[in-house]
């Protein structure tokens, strides 16, 4: 198949060259990658199992891990250089917990939240209803709360830390007002000006409330919806966003497969695993 699809590519591009020069080809490029994207890629629904995978590995290193973790002694995660790893795993076997901490957190669950961000534009653009798709992150997000405080925290109540869901949707408000701003704004400047106005709002916000990713989060969610009309360019913008996070924009390899279809329909599914893996991950604190 791939060898098919590089067959007609080429195919195509020699046809197209000598009549119509660079514009074409790009044009043509475009049509021939979306087409193959619609025979073969990742959908929708495949995309968020990949995040939720991603989700679930990070969640599960940073609860019962970490936990295990705690309990041996060791209360800072934060060197995660070879040298000291490797000093871990000769001194005891807790440094292969050490180690699988560092990888499932670092290397692998990094990259679902870019991919919730790029979804996030995604349902924005595509649902029916916006109302009812930022009602629904908002009440998942007060439902999340309680065991996201638990399993990061071991309180039922831990006001300087909030779930993800509060972080898209804020995010998706403010893309929702940016788009207003857009339809109704005409003058660049101002529209900048205004676009400025709300990016900070939700930044602050964000901050001030404490967060999963804070105004890392926004920024993603902002660069992936001004640049949501050209893939590449929303992919290297996601790709900066994300920089701060060294494995993260790795997830833009699966989102650059994505073909656009919604897939298996399993909505509420992804809304309640959130809440449910996170209390479940904390009860195994109890059992380990």
């Amino acid at each position: 198949m791939l060898l098919k699809l590089i067959y007609d590519i080429t195919y195509q591009l020699a046809l197209l060259m000598p009549r119509c020069g660079g514009r074409c080809f790009e044009r043509n490029m475009a049509i021939n990658m979306d087409k193959a994207q619609g025979k073969t890629g990742v959908s929708g629904s495949t995309l968020k199992i990949i995040a939720v995978a991603c989700m679930l590995i990070d969640h599960t290193a940073a609860v019962l891990l970490g936990h295990i973790l705690v309990d041996n002694g060791i209360y800072s995660v934060a060197d995660f250089s070879f040298e000291y790893m490797q000093e871990l795993i000769q001194a005891s076997s807790i440094g292969w917990v050490y180690f699988a901490y560092q990888v499932m957190r670092r290397i692998i669950g990094r990259m679902a939240f870019p991919i919730y961000c790029f979804l996030l534009i995604e349902g924005f653009e595509k649902t029916k209803n916006r109302l009812k798709y930022a009602g629904r992150l908002f009440v998942f997000a007060l439902i999340s709360e309680i065991p996201f405080d638990l399993a990061q925290n071991g309180e039922a109540f831990y006001p300087y830390y909030q779930n993800v869901f509060f972080t898209l949707f804020i995010g998706l408000v403010m893309v929702w007002l940016m788009e207003k701003i857009e339809r109704r704004c005409q003058n660049l400047i101002f529209r900048l000006t205004l676009w400025a106005a709300v990016f900070l709002a939700a930044s602050v916000l964000a901050e001030l409330i404490y967060c999963d990713y804070g105004a890392h989060g926004t920024i993603a969610i902002a660069l992936l919806y001004l640049f949501r009309k050209n893939k590449l360019e929303q992919m290297i913008a996601g790709c900066i966003a994300f920089l701060w996070e060294i494995t993260a924009p790795f997830a833009f390899v699966f989102i650059a497969l994505y073909n656009g279809k919604r897939g298996i329909r399993l909505k509420y599914f992804f809304y309640i695993f959130y809440p449910a893996h996170l209390l479940v991950l904390y009860l195994l604190t109890w059992i380990l």
